[in-house]
């Protein structure tokens, strides 16, 4: 396993609609592995592969570290949207930059997972919004794209 590259605002890749995959083979189960270290070390939530590089539409997510596995989607594709959420969001590709964004309350998103079964999973509040703002990356949009007017904040980070 490795730690990934990040790729940040204003690199060109994060508007570009990540590809199908083919076949998971090795190479997609070292990018997982990669993307999963990746995340952890930057404490994300989720990491698409666009963002670090890969056009391949493969997403990871992991809400809590200490109760949950991490949760792995393969050409994801939300099926149902229910509500609307007003949260606030940040995003490793845009670090130190937060603002709130409306996102769906619930969604049910289809997908495969690591070993190449067809799964189905319904995720509400945080994992929705996870979701959704993972699969954005994976068709070339940003949050930055989506905030509310006025509410984008930039925290100068601790030394």
């Amino acid at each position: 396993m490795a730690i990934r590259t990040i790729r940040e605002e204003g690199d060109e890749i994060l508007k570009k609609v990540s590809r199908p995959v083919e076949k998971i083979d090795e190479k997609i189960q070292i990018l997982i592995d990669d993307m999963l270290e990746t995340m952890h070390k930057f404490n994300g939530v989720g990491l698409a592969a666009v963002q670090v590089g890969v056009l391949k539409r493969v997403v990871v997510i992991h809400i809590d570290y200490e109760k949950d596995k991490p949760l792995i989607l393969i050409n994801p594709k939300i099926v149902n949207k229910k509500g609307e959420q007003t949260v606030d969001e940040g995003c490793l590709s845009f670090p130190n930059k937060f603002a709130k964004v409306v996102r769906p309350e619930e969604v049910t998103v289809e997908a495969l997972d690591r070993n190449g079964k067809q799964i189905r999973i319904t995720g509400k509040d945080i994992l929705a919004q996870a979701i959704s703002h993972e699969i954005d990356h994976l068709n070339g949009e940003v949050f930055i794209d989506k905030i509310i007017e006025g509410t984008l904040e930039y925290i100068t980070p601790e030394k």
